[in-house]
């Protein structure tokens, strides 16, 4: 039998260019040789975003859309939607029992965020116990592996720990998942900072030609180059960083040339990248409005997905229900 993959993604925005390069293209690549479930959290977006949860359900099917128009196979891998599964937080409250608080006071996300998360009046439970949820959502679907960056490899520790002492307290047989490292490039956004929702610096998937040339042209370039003559420096340019992930290597040494040499001006630069980024999502563009314009599709696969996967997180709860006792 094919191990198991489970991963997801929080279902608070649309999806930007840095999820595809940090995450789904890797998850396209996953299908091949794991079985894996792939799930919209919806719960996970509530823990800070609890005031608005309306919002959530374009985003759910939205994600999903995107994820399919990508390369996600719903035949080959179990997409679903985390607020289905209720079987999570069946087994979420049983990790809670077990897990000591000390566990959770050394995550560094949580003591890094406390005043972002004061300020956004979001310092509550549900964001403390993040990780133990994110461990059911693992355990649920007995996920052997798991696709991280390194900043996540410390989240993944804990989740093996929880579920080692479940194992260890009723003699359980939940796998204790093993991290996947995958390579998480670090995404600039259209004003030089990291690419970041908060930030309102993305560039979204699979948007209309005319909304990415409207972007390309707004992003910011090499500070020092002020004039068109003035050479410039590709290292420092926002607009060189995203041509690395989608122009040809030919093209992109040729701007690289034409940058320092002056040849090329920036808005040219801007406008090549913008054809490139078009280029690039063509096809996927195409799938997705196959998509919105048979809704009932996309309802009957994020439907059979979520029969599938509760399917398998009634049998695994079935399992600890019966090690307890119950």
């Amino acid at each position: 039998m094919k191990q198991r993959v489970m991963s997801g993604m929080r279902t608070t925005n649309r999806l930007h260019i840095g999820n595809y390069f940090g995450a789904l293209k890797n998850w396209v690549e996953l299908q091949k040789d794991y079985d894996c479930f792939f799930g919209a959290m919806n719960w996970h977006a509530l823990t800070d975003g609890y005031k608005t949860p309306d919002i959530f359900t374009k985003f759910t099917k939205d994600m999903i859309m995107d994820w399919i128009a990508f390369g996600i196979d719903p035949k080959k891998s179990i997409v679903y939607i985390q607020s289905e599964i209720p079987e999570v937080l069946e087994l979420q409250m049983l990790f809670s029992m077990i897990t000591p608080l000390g566990w959770l006071d050394r995550v560094t996300t949580w003591k890094d965020s406390i005043e972002d998360l004061k300020s956004k009046d979001a310092y509550n439970l549900g964001r403390y116990s993040y990780p133990v949820l994110q461990t059911a959502d693992i355990a649920i679907f007995k996920g052997n592996k798991v696709p991280v960056g390194l900043d996540q490899v410390p989240h993944l520790e804990l989740s093996r720990e929880i579920v080692r002492r479940l194992n260890h307290l009723y003699k359980t047989k939940i796998p204790e998942p093993a991290q996947l490292l995958t390579e998480n490039p670090a995404i600039v956004g259209t004003d030089g900072r990291k690419m970041s929702k908060s930030y309102g610096n993305i560039i979204p998937l699979l948007e209309e030609p005319q909304v990415i040339v409207d972007m390309a042209k707004k992003m910011v370039t090499d500070p020092a180059r002020v004039r068109r003559t003035d050479p410039g420096n590709p290292e420092v340019c926002p607009v060189f960083m995203t041509h690395k992930l989608f122009s040809p290597t030919t093209e992109q040494a040729e701007v690289d040339r034409d940058c320092r040499t002056a040849a090329i001006g920036c808005m040219d630069c801007k406008m090549k990248l913008a054809t490139n980024i078009n280029a690039f999502m063509k096809k996927p563009l195409e799938k997705r409005k196959e998509l919105l314009n048979n809704p009932g599709q996309l309802d009957e696969i994020i439907e059979d997905g979520c029969e599938r996967a509760r399917a398998e997180a009634k049998k695994t709860m079935g399992e600890v229900r019966s090690e307890l006792g119950w």
